[in-house]
């Protein structure tokens, strides 16, 4: 099987497009809108590549943005295009990020990469998926590139689920160095800052943030869930304070990289 194949039965199976709307789901996707709000001006155009069903392709359409957006998987493209509204100026293409030749260089404002990383395991596609997103980005244009984190997996689905065992037997983790391994089977890419980082100096950049997109919700479910509304938005209110300290980043089970393109 290609990796492609993998993931079309992963998500056919799978609710992405409620992912997001639990409690520790919506600590994500208001930060990664946060910081794209920041970055917005009235006329800006967006690419969103790997859109999903198009949680964030949706929402800034609906606020008057141009969005296109691409997407691999066909399954996710049907529910993109049920969740299109009537004159929303959205478009959706099948393609692949590392392969963005039906878009022109310098064309778009914001680039968001918000799911590729999670499912390329080349260092190669990697940093062609990169390439890409920066090639179609205009001079002063942002970029925002989402990662999968290794240590959250490691405590949260090794430790706390107790597969620890298992995922080492599987080779998927060095029980010396806890360095994780993934392949296209087992969906999920994972990475530390420091290889993010690394993947980012391969290019003519600005670094402008490194965010912990759902910082330790993942981790407290449970409790966030049970949360009144008040202690929620208090909740909220700490992760956006620290969602960039750099101690707090490992155990984010996603990482938001956010630069500029020179």
């Amino acid at each position: 099987m290609e990796t492609k194949d993998y993931l079309q039965s992963y998500y056919q199976n799978y609710d992405e497009q409620n992912r997001l709307t639990s409690r520790h789901g919506a600590v994500e996707y208001l930060t990664t809108m946060r910081y794209i709000q920041k970055y917005l001006h009235p006329d800006a155009r967006i690419l969103e590549i790997g859109a999903a069903t198009g949680r964030y392709s949706h929402a800034l359409a609906q606020q008057g943005y141009r969005v296109d957006a691409v997407e691999l998987l066909k399954h996710n493209i049907e529910q993109f295009k049920q969740n299109t509204l009537p004159d929303e100026p959205v478009t959706i293409t099948q393609g692949n990020a590392t392969d963005l030749t039906a878009f022109a260089s310098d064309t778009y404002d914001i680039t968001l990469l918000l799911g590729p990383m999670y499912h390329l395991f080349a260092e190669e596609d990697k940093k062609q998926a990169l390439s890409e997103a920066i090639r179609v980005t205009k001079r002063g244009g942002v970029i925002f590139a989402a990662y999968c984190m290794a240590d959250a997996a490691v405590l949260q689905y090794g430790f706390v689920r107790g597969e620890i065992h298992n995922i080492i037997k599987q080779c998927m983790l060095d029980p010396e160095t806890f360095d994780t391994f993934s392949n296209p089977w087992d969906i999920f890419e994972l990475h530390r800052t420091e290889e993010i980082e690394a993947l980012r100096k391969n290019f003519d950049v600005t670094p402008l943030h490194l965010v912990a997109a759902d910082g330790y919700a993942n981790h407290m479910r449970g409790t966030l869930a049970q949360m009144d509304e008040s202690t929620y938005e208090l909740y909220l209110k700490y992760h956006f304070a620290t969602c960039e300290r750099s101690d707090l980043l490992g155990y984010s089970n996603h990482t938001l990289d956010i630069f500029a393109k020179k």
